[in-house]
């Protein structure tokens, strides 16, 4: 740790901010107006838009369009300080936070503290299966995935042996939340139309789009009507569905999988991409052994009713970190978390007890996810809609 830790001067109330997703960044947005300074801190220079990660994979957008400068969304708000830089370490008991970038080593002391440094791609204690299936989790890891599909398809341009070309052609994605039924139905749209017409020596259309999961369902959180929908509209785009289907192994050359009976079955393919799992960030072990409180199977905090931490009613965790009520991994509950968090802080700093803090108290504005370029489905409370998604958004 640096001999001489860093606050801003003034003596305002400091609160640090880890990780500029929407959990962080709400929190930084709305302490605007509060007697306070806020640094916030990320391994990133930009805000990362992740619902649309899948869209620059397969080359609809650019990563420009869905990751803007944090410093250009905050550069009108006078008490934010953005660093960029990884956090090696969090001191609960001094209230400090350790940030590296390259040789730069800075400590920041803190009043209050609210971390949400987002969550990782899981395999499952299978990390080796990265190197053959990357997960999509960054704008790096979009790119990557977006040269493998494109480099899938100009190596099949120039193959002259059928089953390698075949092998080319087949693209497995492992895991059917969100992300990957988006996906699967994006690499569906490319292969027959996006590139139709674009090669000569072969049929874009003859791409195999296999969609894996060992769940009994697509869409597991949406329920059993939108899952059978979406899994219908997949096939009509050409998707092939396997479900009941346990990834046991992934290498170079192909995906294999297990059923429900025991049978083993291997895939040829080149490009795999994993969905399948999601682990939080390892700061929230390093907070929640500190704090003597429990994480999940996943590494999420387990936090208050304020989402505080244990005793430390100036440590918050929010977003893909925190473990409370059985809340989706999605951006309105970081969004909503983030705004809470800045109103408890905001109002303390004014002289308000933490004692007097309501319960954070999610509201559920519906999920939706695109299965295709024309059609997603939508799960607002017990509402359930599947269909157009012009009407759907209008």
């Amino acid at each position: 740790m640096s001999e001489n830790p860093t606050r801003p001067e003034g003596g305002r109330h400091h609160v640090v901010v880890i990780g500029s997703g929407f959990g962080g960044l709400f929190t930084a947005k709305n302490l605007a107006k509060a007697d306070v300074d806020v640094t916030l801190i990320d391994r990133t220079n930009h805000h990362l838009f992740q619902p649309l990660l899948y869209q620059v994979a397969t080359g609809i957008l650019s990563s420009g369009e869905i990751a803007p400068s944090t410093r250009q969304i905050l550069s009108g708000q006078d008490n934010v300080n953005v660093i960029k830089g990884e956090v090696t370490d969090i001191n609960v008991a001094e209230q400090t936070v350790t940030a590296s970038l390259g040789s730069y080593t800075r400590v920041y002391e803190y009043d209050s503290l609210v971390v949400g440094a987002g969550a990782g791609q899981s395999y499952f204690g299978n990390d080796h299966f990265a190197q053959y299936a990357p997960g999509m989790k960054t704008i790096d890891d979009a790119l990557e995935l977006r040269a493998r599909i494109i480099g899938a398809f100009e190596r099949a341009e120039i193959c002259e042996d059928p089953a390698e070309r075949e092998r080319l052609l087949t693209f497995v994605v492992v895991g059917a939340g969100p992300t990957g039924v988006e996906l699967a139905g994006q690499l569906a749209e490319m292969a027959h139309r996006t590139l139709a017409g674009g090669y000569t020596n072969f049929n874009p259309s003859s791409a195999k789009i296999i969609l894996l999961d060992g769940a009994p369902q697509v869409l597991p959180p949406f329920g059993k009507r939108l899952g059978r929908n979406a899994q219908r509209t997949l096939e009509k785009l050409g998707v092939t569905v396997k479900l009941n289907a346990l990834v046991t192994d992934v290498d170079e050359e192909a995906v294999t999988y297990k059923t429900k009976d025991g049978e083993e079955h291997r895939i040829p393919s080149f490009c795999k991409i994993w969905s399948a799992g999601v682990a939080a960030s390892p700061l929230g072990k390093l907070i929640a052994d500190q704090a003597g409180v429990e994480v999940d199977r996943a590494g999420r905090v387990q936090v208050n009713r304020d989402l505080s931490v244990g005793e430390h009613t100036n440590i918050f965790v929010v977003g893909d970190m925190m473990a409370l009520d059985n809340l989706p991994g999605v951006a309105q509950v970081a969004i909503q978390g983030g705004e809470y968090v800045a109103e408890q802080i905001a109002a303390e700093a004014e002289g308000r007890s933490s004692d007097e803090r309501e319960d954070f108290d999610y509201f559920d504005k519906g999920s939706m996810a695109t299965v295709s370029r024309f059609s997603a489905v939508v799960k607002m409370g017990k509402v359930e809609v599947t269909g157009f998604i012009g009407w759907l958004l209008w």
